[in-house]
């Protein structure tokens, strides 16, 4: 146990010493050696250039996928399946865990379950409260009264504080539900494979085909225990009373989603996802002690099924809300906090990886590359932005004219200047694309708003500056020293309808 232990904690430091190595020995090479420092800038960028080009090709793909199923009845087409599919016998467990959500952002979520194209008498719906919340017990009452006949059944939970062997994560909340759920289900003599269990964050309105896509995917899908199932995250609950600021991180973060979905080899879940109940239960739950959960999960089951598991994208859009404060200030910290929370996904490197050691019936090819895709996405996170709008500039300053007058040094600034051409042209995609994912301006909103949400994406740069790098080279900072992070949840703001 000490044993695993210690090559645990190395593990933990590869990431961070892996990125401030790079960081740092660019900045020696800048000042000690400007034109090596050239060299692998200019390989850098034209990387970045050909990277920016494929993400936005992909973009566009996964893009083209939601515009050819956003109209398809998905109900319709598991009814087509044929009885022997097991589409009478499915049911859907739906997992909410909530901390301090208050009924603003909760009964939206349940009504956006209650009006989708589903049989409800199909449906479960639990709603995990933390017992730590003195409003709690109060808050489910409130929603018992209102849709607790709405369902087949409804459950609130209460997860009891400082059990041992757990953190304050969300992940202990959700599996504390999810037992309870199990003792249900077993009392009504429900099968665990006939249920599909979806955790989704307590801000999460699914569209009206939500289930029924998921269910058709489940129906259809070879081995449909062995996948998890993603739908697209789009911030759209709040996105026109949101700051631009705010408006612009969220936006981004769906379309990196967008492009993740297209890269099934890498595809891992994130945030609101649905999967089997019997994997859940076979693979013991969510973890307990870990932040990121929402990954975990799935190397949980991949692990579990000896590499052959999957992630099946679902071209359907879950909506969540824009987190964003008072003042622009407090907005950015709130941004900051929330990506590096996300960028603490990095500790799924040590773990994964550490699991790989000791399970001998998985190629050795595919952990090497399952671990390589997992550390090279963390790492590339953690210096793309430093590289590029820091270290950049340094031969030029660091090299004075003697530098500056060779061929080396007059082009580096033309070189980093296509490369920024480049993101600009990938900018004008974003921009439309942003456009056709945004819901119908409400009542009370100006249509000068629609300029506005224009104009803002000219703070991408300095959206770049604040948020490019710094949340995952500071949580893997955390990793390596030992800080380890604790669960932070993101304050949801009152929707305004």
């Amino acid at each position: 146990m000490r044993k695993i232990k210690k090559i645990k904690r190395v593990l933990e430091i590869i990431p961070g010493a892996l990125s401030w190595g790079m960081i740092i020995g660019l900045i020696l090479l800048a000042v000690f050696h400007p034109i090596s420092c050239a060299i692998i800038i200019i390989v850098f960028d034209f990387y970045w250039i050909i990277r920016t080009v494929y993400l936005t090709t992909l973009l566009v793909m996964a893009h083209q996928q939601l515009y050819r199923q956003k109209d398809i009845n998905w109900l319709v087409k598991c009814r087509r399946i044929g009885k022997q599919s097991g589409l009478e016998k499915l049911k859907h467990l739906v997992i909410f865990p909530v901390y301090k959500e208050g009924l603003d952002i909760l009964r939206p979520s349940l009504k956006a379950i209650q009006e989708c194209n589903y049989s409800k008498d199909k449906m479960i719906v639990v709603v995990a409260f933390e017992e730590r919340n003195p409003a709690s017990r109060e808050n489910a009452q409130k929603l018992e009264s209102e849709f607790k006949d709405k369902f087949f059944r409804y459950l609130s939970t209460f997860h009891p504080d400082g059990i041992s062997g757990e953190a304050r994560t969300k992940g202990a909340n959700a599996t504390w539900a999810a037992k309870r759920a199990k003792e249900l289900l077993t009392s009504e003599g429900i099968n665990d494979e006939e249920v599909i269990v979806s955790c989704f964050d307590a801000d999460t309105c699914v569209a009206k085909e939500y289930f029924s896509c998921l269910s058709y995917h489940f129906l259809t899908s070879p081995n449909p225990h062995q996948a998890s199932y993603q739908p697209i995250p789009v911030y759209n609950n709040n996105i026109w009373q949101a700051p631009s600021f705010a408006r612009l991180v969220e936006i981004s973060s769906s379309f990196c989603q967008m492009i993740e979905s297209m890269r099934l080899e890498k595809f891992v879940t994130f945030s609101s996802h649905s999967m089997s109940f019997k994997t859940l239960v076979a693979i013991d739950y969510w973890p307990v002690d870990m932040v990121s959960d929402d990954s975990v999960i799935y190397w949980k089951a991949y692990l579990f099924y000896q590499g052959d598991y999957r992630v099946v994208p679902l071209y359907i859009t879950v909506s969540m809300d824009v987190a964003y404060s008072s003042n622009f200030f407090k907005t950015i910290q709130m941004q900051y906090k929330q990506k590096r929370r996300w960028a603490w996904g990095v500790e799924n490197f040590p773990f994964l990886v550490s699991a790989f050691l000791g399970e001998a019936r998985i190629p050795l090819t595919k952990k090497i590359r399952r671990s390589f895709h997992l550390l090279e996405s963390h790492v590339t996170w953690a210096v793309w932005a430093i590289i590029l709008v820091f270290i950049g500039p340094l031969p030029i300053i660091a090299g004075g004219t003697f530098f500056n007058q060779m061929s080396i040094g007059y082009n580096l600034p033309k070189i980093t200047g296509l490369l920024f051409n480049f993101t600009f042209g990938a900018s004008l995609a974003w921009i439309v694309l942003s456009r056709i994912i945004l819901p119908p301006r409400p009542k009370g909103v100006s249509w000068l708003k629609n300029i506005t949400m224009i104009v803002e994406w000219m703070m991408v740069p300095f959206i770049i500056l604040i948020l490019g790098s710094l949340p995952a080279l500071d949580a893997q900072t955390h990793l390596l020293l030992g800080k380890y992070m604790e669960f932070n949840p993101t304050q949801k703001n009152k929707r305004v309808v």
